[in-house]
């Protein structure tokens, strides 16, 4: 695999967490929702449909695997997933666990809230269980 460079926006907003064979998993640093993204490991990448069939496929799998792990950790009413990619080009793709009960709902999360950052503490315990349940690589 060629080498990879995460877009600096998403290093400043998010934690790299861990990968799967494909993609690179981060934590976004708000911590009013579990709030994750899918980040496939190609370059010059903005559009799903730009990825080759084989890993068309292979971030298929890795984003349903996720959204099952993630919708069972965290007992989720809904889950939001999305490639926006207006502002960042680089393809990502967020997983959001939704509630009814979220501050936001039923409205998408986008823009409505101002970002409350975890503690260490906070963000040290969701990428844990996270990892748990995920089986990410390093």
């Amino acid at each position: 695999m060629p080498t990879f460079e995460l877009h600096a926006q998403l290093k400043q907003d998010c934690f790299v967490i861990g990968q799967f064979e494909l993609c690179q998993v981060l934590l976004l640093n708000d911590s009013q929702f579990p709030w994750f993204i899918l980040v496939p490991q190609c370059d010059n990448v903005r559009e799903i449909y730009e990825l080759t069939p084989q890993n068309q496929q292979l971030f298929m799998q890795e984003s349903s695997y996720f959204s099952q792990q993630l919708a069972t950790l965290f007992q989720a009413d809904k889950l939001n997933i999305a490639a926006i990619g207006n502002i960042v080009p680089q393809l990502h793709i967020h997983h959001i666990v939704r509630y009814q009960t979220d501050k936001a709902w039923p409205a998408p999360v986008w823009g409505k809230l101002a970002a409350t950052p975890y503690t260490a503490q906070q963000r040290d315990e969701r990428i844990a269980n996270v990892k748990a349940a995920c089986n990410l690589l390093q």
